[in-house]
Parts: structure tokens; sequence; C-alpha cells
């Protein structure tokens, strides 16, 4: 997928200098571009990469001596990471689906499929399903009965979709993510250890044998647009109400939702969050890798949340948070310099000790 200079610069509203019909077909780091890639030194710090590569063009920071850094055309970007965006876009050329329905896919009489499909093979669709027009679905995707997709819809390899899971348009899913799978709700005929430990913090009067009777989902998934799903994460399905996610929010591979939560809009969950049941994260939350969200709380509007984090309780909206358990993170960052003094703590109060017994 060739483009000029001149097009990607037009198409990513930034200025240019040089040769704008050089053509360029790929992007590559600095040092390992060819003549025929956009090398992207979008800092000056990777300038020195360029001479070690072929590139004849780059993208480059704003105010950069193109011409001294040997180029024949450059394209200028204020804020790298956004141009990025922009380029990536023009240069994906996507998985290769073939328009059309593949003749070993399994497609119920009832389903309906918009205009413009590509549904590749191995791929099943169940009764009622509806899938807005421009959908491409890869191998190994099956999408059960009465769930709704959107327009635009791109589902890569081996993604499950569950039943009466409503999704809206332009959803990017990721191979092997699960939306729709029944929630984790179980209960015991009587009263549980867990049930009491919540109550007591800790004390249990007797331990005896107890079994666990299964809760079924009777609620689905909702999804809003431009949501992306990575892969292997898993959105459970709600027991009554359906599970949601706002328009907007992007997840992490292996990411966890359970049953019941309420995401918000334009939310970043990176990997292996995970997100107990019944929880209700607000609009522009993040939350780095691996932090965790305990169940039946909520964390409110602009929260964000440093790798490894655990929020144990509600969380006000915009505070930011950081460690096991939360609280905000310039105290986490005191308690982290408080214990690194332990040690020196510690020897100054054995040392002390000495000094007392002597006298």
């Amino acid at each position: 997928m060739a483009h000029t200079i001149r097009d990607i610069a037009t198409a990513l509203g930034a200025e240019a200098a040089g040769n704008l019909d050089l053509t360029v077909s790929c992007a590559a780091e600095p040092h390992s571009a060819g003549p025929e890639a956009l090398a992207l030194a979008l800092d000056p710090k990777y300038a020195g990469g360029l001479a070690k590569g072929q590139a004849r063009a780059a993208m480059l920071w704003p105010g950069a001596d193109w011409q001294e850094l040997g180029l024949e055309a450059a394209i200028f970007a204020p804020r790298g990471r956004l141009a990025m965006a922009g380029l990536s876009r023009m240069l994906d050329a996507g998985p290769a689906i073939a328009p059309g329905v593949h003749a070993m896919s399994v497609i119920d009489p009832t389903a309906e499929i918009g205009a413009g499909a590509a549904i590749g093979p191995f791929v099943t669709i169940g009764a009622g399903v509806r899938i807005g027009p421009n959908a491409r679905i890869a191998g190994h995707v099956s999408i059960a009965e009465g769930a709704t997709i959107g327009a635009d819809a791109l589902i890569l390899q081996g993604a499950r979709i569950g039943a009466r899971v409503t999704i809206g348009d332009r959803f990017i899913c990721q191979p092997g993510a699960v939306i729709g799978a029944d929630g984790f709700s179980f209960v015991t005929p009587e009263r549980s250890g867990v049930e009491e430990i919540r109550s007591t913090l800790g004390q249990r009067d007797e331990i005896r044998e107890q079994s666990w009777t299964r809760i079924h989902s009777l609620g689905a998934v909702t999804i809003g647009d431009d949501v992306e799903i990575g892969a292997n994460a898993c959105i459970d399905r709600g027991t009554i109400r359906d599970t949601a996610i706002g328009s907007g929010t992007k997840l992490d591979n292996l990411v966890h939702i359970g049953h019941n939560v309420q995401v918000g809009r334009d939310c970043l969950l990176c990997g292996q969050v995970g997100i107990a049941g019944s929880s209700r994260i607000g609009d522009r939350v993040v939350l780095a890798g691996q932090c965790g969200v305990n169940d039946n709380i909520f964390v409110g509007d602009d929260v964000i949340a440093g790798g490894a984090t655990k929020i144990f309780t509600n969380a006000p909206a915009g505070r930011v948070l950081l460690g096991y358990p939360a609280v905000k993170m310039e105290t986490q960052i005191e308690i982290n310099k408080a214990l690194r003094r332990l040690p020196r703590l510690a020897a100054a109060v054995a040392e002390l000790q000495k000094v007392v017994a002597k006298s």
C-alpha cells in the first residue's frame, strides 16, 4: 500500500517538506528502515538511527533539520503518537478475509447478514442473529442465537459471542475473546464461610461442610459503539440485568469483566485487569495492568489507577490511585519510601537497645 508523503501529511493534518511525491509503503524504526519505508524518528533521541538505516523520508519532531539528517522528505508531527495512530490506520491492510460467506461456514437461515460482509471459514452464526453491513468475521468465530452486532465489525479468529449479546458499530474483537459466557454465581443452602468472613472480617465460629448451587445467568452483555476487546478477554453475562460496556471503551488482552458490571464510556482497561461482579466503573477510567476491582463498589469518573492496584472500596471521581490496598498515589509513594527506610530504622533501634542495656 504505497502512499506519497503529500497524501500522508494531508491525511494527518501535518506539515511536510522536501519531495512530497516520494512514495513509501511501510513504516519502520530509523535504524532498520529501507528506502521504501517511512522512518519514525519522533524524538531527537532517535535521530542517530537514521544514519544507520536507508530511509529517504521520515516522520520527525517539529523543527527538525530534515536536510541535515540526509533525508529527501519529512513529515513533522507535533504529537507523535497521535500521528502514528493515523499513519498506522493508513498502512494497515487488515486481515485477508474474502468477500462473501465462505462455503465451510454455517449460518442459520433466520440470521440477517448485512451487505458487504466478509465471513471466513468455519464460522457458525445462530438463529436470529443480526449483523450489520461491512462486517469482517475471521475463521472459527461463533456467534450464538439472538446476538446483534452493528456496522463495520471486525471479529478475529476464534472469538465467541454468546446468546442475546448486543454490540454497537465499529466493534473490534481480537482472537479468542469470549463475550457473554455465564457469570460466576454460586450460593450455599446455609450461610457460607465466605458470607461469615465478610461480616466478621476473619472470625469463624464453626467450619462445616458446604456445597455450591449454581445461579444461572439470565441477562446478556450490551456493548456500545467503537469498543475494542483484546485477545482472550472475557466479559460475563449478567445475572438478571445485562453486563454493559460503554461506547469508546478499550479492553486489553486477558481482561475479565464479571457479571452485572457496568463500565462507562472511553475507559482504558489494560492487560489482566479484573473487575468483580456488580461493580460500576465511571467514564474515562484508566486501570493499568493487573489492577483489580472488588465486587459491588463504584469507581468514579476519570479515576486513574497504576499497575497492580487493588481497589477494595469506592473511589471518588478524579482520584489517582496506587497500591494494595489502593490509596492516593502520593500516599503510596511515601509508604514505599518508608518501607525502604525500615532496615536502617531497625538497625538504629537495635543499636539504641544495646546502649540502653548497658546503661
